[in-house]
Formats: C-alpha cells, structure tokens, sequence
C-alpha cells in the first residue's frame, strides 16, 4: 500500500505496519491508523498518520531522554491494547520542535503505548508529577 507523507514524500508501506489507535491521539480523534517511520541519521522516529499526510507526529523512545523512565499502565489501557508481557510494549514521546530547535521538549507525561504484537496504540495520560509534558531535550549549552 501506498501513502504520501509529510517529510518522505509518497511511500510504500505494509498493512501489517499499521497502528490502529482505537480513540485517535488526544487533539486527533478522526484519525486512528498511523505507521511508524524510523530515520537512523536523524535519530527521530516519525508516527506518520496513514490518512492525512500532513500530520505526523516527531517522536524519540523516552529513554533515550531518561534512562529509567517507567510508569505503571491503567487497567483500561492494558485491556484496550490486549496486552499480555510487558515486553509487548514500545514507548514513544512526542517532540515539540520549535523555531529554535535547542528548545526542543518531549512529553514525557503522555507517552504513545504500542502493543508491538498486535500493533493497537494509545496516548497514555500518566498520573502524578513524576514527567514533565515539556521535558527539554538538549541540554543548555548545545
């Protein structure tokens, strides 16, 4: 199947690739089917909306950012993603990228949840103070 993209241009991607967010992203409910495209040279792995080629989402695994980062999944989400083994799961923080890309931040609050086994996905508000949705990426003096 084909599908154009934001920064890609139109490319060629297996169904099977297809993430399938049953309630959208928070601020995107109309749109629930995503592929993740990786970029080894940037380091940034974009969350490409299957329908909408202007929305993609700029995301990074929040462990890069924090090497122990960890939460505790809801009830609710663990039966909405059917998940099984914590092993399951793959981890995304979306990336605010403005003008000034040395003030770049991660939310690290609401991470992307994946169930990588059966490719459902959902934004996972996480409760307490313990991540900020405007973590800085890099470091003052970059």
């Amino acid at each position: 199947m084909n599908i154009k993209t934001k920064f890609f241009g139109e490319i060629e991607i297996d169904e099977k690739q297809i993430i399938n967010f049953v309630d959208g992203i928070p601020g995107f409910p109309e749109h629930k089917q995503y592929v993740i495209i990786n970029d080894e040279e940037l380091g940034f792995t974009f969350m490409q909306s299957v329908d909408e080629w202007s929305l993609c989402f700029i995301t990074l695994p929040p462990a890069t950012l924090v090497g122990d980062y960890s939460f505790d999944l809801s009830d609710e989400t663990v039966e909405k993603l059917e998940l099984e083994k914590p092993e399951d799961v793959a981890t995304f923080a979306i990336l605010n990228i403005p003008e000034d890309f040395k003030k770049m931040t991660a939310n690290l609050r609401a991470p992307i949840v994946i169930n990588t086994k059966n490719n459902k996905g959902i934004q996972e508000l996480l409760d307490g103070d313990n991540y900020s949705m405007k973590h800085q990426v890099f470091k003052e003096d970059v």
